[in-house]
């Protein structure tokens, strides 16, 4: 084929000129290169902030960066070569693919699997190895994927939840990433013109095993990992997951317009509109990300117009130059749309319309907007035009680290068929990826984690469950399945990996943790407060939500997010009153022991098993800004969305009514993942910290002392001898 015809195909434009081919030329060759090249041969909270790049300057640094690329690949191929090390070790394993199933449960696997349902599970099982994986502690998916791409526990890499507090202010923050603007900026009239890039720093600590194998020349697709946004340099290509934000800075915020006044009532995840239709045209308008280039520029919006052709059954809808056709109860494509900040910049995101009806009330859905990967906003990618590359290759797709909108589902925005649809439209699109990945990637390690196993089995675990709360005045029998068909699905997948997997390939599948139900919250802020722990100023006995109306200077304790309590410490918080010491630590030994078996009057049941002392249980060195003590709920148990989010309600105790009724934010001992592997494991309990220091193994490059966790396949899978010091950690470990 052509260096024509190869743009025309990637591009889809027929006319393509010669101009148009002479300026993308390079970049089409740094896409192949990034993607080919073999140089051994990606739940709750506030968003990430938002600092917009420029289209021009977009354009202009993939064009600059194309351009070096080219040019200085001889250079650096020869640098490579002469200084690059070696694997310490000779391996004859050409290929390591990890496919991560977020959530997926080995009981239910298994139940499954001698069913006869999973018969690529089975053979994957009879080839190698099926065990259970042991999860992070606490068991939250950032907090995992962590740990599985370090080899260490949260305390070595200081992400525990998805937010924690900042401790001058006491208000929320997220974990993983820092998004800011530009440090220094020059007013001119009412531009702020920004004189640096934005601030942009991934807060997750240590370094994932790919970036390790890539210093021994190892090649490795990295697609949709846990927080992995900003994107690191390595010797690869990445596309962030969990915890990338939509284009206005959030976690996911959805839009929603309707002439239902009864159906504005939106407590979280999204914004809720009345509009009125007037001569069978709506205009309103979408609300886009902060003008940050104009001073006190508010946020950005977009016209958006609305014509009901009630007859034919279906809605013109007119965005930022777009124009389409919807029917109702269907998703329109990914449609681009471009928010004007001045001085010629525009911020491109994407979005999905859904039309839940034409009438007797017009009622219409719209996605949180995700950063557009043809021209993102934000680096989502490593190299940064990655993104751009499986865009023209594959189509667009989502960007956002949340994208299953589980928030649109609790609060009725959308109905279960819709939030299915959804789901599975996002997954064939990271199924595309990750098979473009395996065919590029021959040699090295191929990584792709799937969301669909979490969020589904969060929103549809109720209908396992005949007696859960969440069952009241929902459907149940017609979604009995839903949990069946997506491991069923799955398996499919699973079958498409084995055909392209031979005996010098080490296929594994993993999950993060595994799932139980979510029947009852437990507020352990309202427990604070009626204990003595917590105070609140002018004789509340309730709060809002992020510690609204807290007195800091009588208070010891508070609960915001899901692992557990923060002591407020002296020197530590900004208005810290426990001392450290003495009484820091009888302070922890009182509540844990008041906790521990703590009882739910009402149904009689234990709601936490364990709470463990941070400090005592780990050693690394971000224990001290962890939450101080971590809870272990029972199954059935979880924090109240209440207090995730930081409010004091009258009650510690309440049913868990939403759709969102399976997690697994308990004891991790309740809740392990699966391993799936198609050699034999030396060892009887493996944890997601054996992950990282396996896959080295497998390439023989030498493991790094600091990872907590041992190999999972030894000497007789190799035939080369185990790395000696983790034979010696074994042993010491043993004593």
């Amino acid at each position: 084929m052509t260096l024509y015809a190869m743009l025309k195909k990637i591009t889809g434009c027929p006319d393509f000129s010669r101009l148009r081919i002479f300026f993308l030329a390079p970049v089409f060759f740094l896409c192949i290169y990034a993607a080919q090249t073999e140089p051994a041969l990606s739940y709750i909270g506030p968003g990430a902030g938002f600092a917009f790049l420029s289209s021009f300057l977009v354009l202009l640094l993939t064009f600059a960066l194309a351009v070096f690329y080219l040019l200085s690949w001889p250079l650096r191929f020869m640098v490579r070569r002469i200084f690059r090390k070696g694997p310490k070790t000779k391996t004859d394993i050409k290929r390591v693919i990890i496919i991560g199933l977020d959530g997926m449960d080995p009981e239910l696997t298994k139940g499954f699997m001698d069913q006869g349902k999973l018969p690529n599970f089975k053979k994957l099982s009879a080839e190698g190895t099926f065990t259970k994986l042991g999860t992070s502690y606490p068991s939250i998916s950032p907090v995992a994927w962590s740990s599985f791409m370090t080899g260490v526990d949260p305390s070595h890499h200081n992400i525990f939840d998805f937010i924690t507090r900042d401790p001058c202010t006491y208000q929320p923050m997220l974990t993983s990433a820092d998004i800011g603007k530009a440090s220094k900026v020059l007013p001119i009239g009412k531009y702020m013109i920004p004189l640096g890039k934005p601030k942009m720093r991934l807060l997750r600590k240590s370094q994932p095993f790919w970036k390790i194998l890539g210093k021994y020349g190892i090649f490795s697709s990295i697609i949709r990992v846990p927080i992995t946004f900003p994107p690191e340099k390595f010797n690869g290509v990445a596309l962030s997951g969990m915890c990338v934000p939509d284009l206005r800075g959030s976690q996911g915020t959805f839009s929603h317009y309707t002439t239902d006044r009864d159906r504005t009532n939106i407590e979280t995840g999204g914004e809720s509109r009345f509009v009125e239709l007037k001569n069978g045209v709506i205009e309103t308008e979408l609300v886009g990300p902060e003008n940050h280039l104009v001073k006190n520029g508010g946020e950005l919006k977009l016209p958006l117009k609305i014509k009901l052709d009630k007859e034919k059954g279906k809605a013109r809808i007119e965005i930022s130059g777009e124009s389409f056709e919807l029917e109702p109860k269907t998703y329109s494509p990914w449609i681009r749309i471009a928010f004007k900040a001045g001085l010629g910049i525009k911020v491109h995101g994407i979005c999905r319309f859904y039309i839940n009806s034409l009438a007797p009330g017009f009622d219409l859905y719209v996605t949180p907007i995700n950063i557009d990967p043809e021209e993102p906003a934000l680096p989502i990618s490593h190299p940064f035009i990655f993104s751009v590359y499986l865009a023209k290759l594959l189509g667009s797709y989502g960007t956002l680290g949340l994208a299953e909108d589980t928030w649109a589902l609790n609060e009725g925005v959308i109905d279960e068929d819709a939030f299915l649809e959804q789901s599975y439209l996002l997954y064939e699109e990271r199924e595309k990826m990750f098979l473009n990945a395996l065919e590029k990637t021959p040699r090295g390690l191929v990584t792709c984690v799937f969301d669909t196993t979490d969020r589904v089995q969060h929103m549809f675990f109720r209908c396992l469950d005949p007696e859960h709360p969440a069952n009241r005045g929902k459907e149940v029998e017609k979604y009995k399945k839903v949990i069946e068909e997506l491991y069923i699905k799955m398996d499919a997948l699973i079958g498409k990996a084995l055909e392209k997997t031979d005996d010098k390939t080490v296929l594994g599948v993993i999950s993060d943790h595994g799932f139980t139900q979510f029947r009852r919250g437990v507020n352990l802020n309202s427990w604070l407060y009626k204990e003595g722990y917590l105070s609140l100023i002018d004789g509340n006995t309730e709060s809002g939500d992020w510690l609204a109306n807290v007195d800091w200077e009588r208070t010891k304790a508070f609960s915001l997010g899901l692992a557990g309590i923060f002591i407020n410490r002296k020197g530590r918080e900004s208005k810290g009153i426990v001392e450290e010491g003495e009484e820091l630590q009888a302070l922890k030994n009182e509540m844990i022991e008041k906790l521990t078996g703590l009882l739910d009057e009402e149904t009689g049941g234990i709601s936490i098993r364990q709470v463990l002392d941070t400090e005592r249980a780990h050693s690394g060195p971000y224990k001290y800004d962890a939450p101080d003590l971590l809870v272990g709920y029972n199954a059935g148990y979880r924090s109240s969305w209440g207090c995730a989010v930081g409010r004091v309600t009258d009650a510690v105790f309440e049913d868990n009514t939403k759709h969102w009724s399976g997690d697994h934010c308990v004891d991790p001992s309740i809740v392990p993942g699966v391993l799936f592997i198609n050699r034999k494991i030396s060892k009887e309990n493996p944890h997601l910290n054996d992950m990282a220091p396996t896959v080295l193994n497998l390439f023989g490059v030498e493991i790094p002392k600091y990872m907590k966790g041992t190999p999972l396949i030894g000497s007789q899978n190799l035939g080369d001898e185990i790395d000696p010091r983790h034979r010696e950690n074994k042993e010491a470990k043993a004593v």
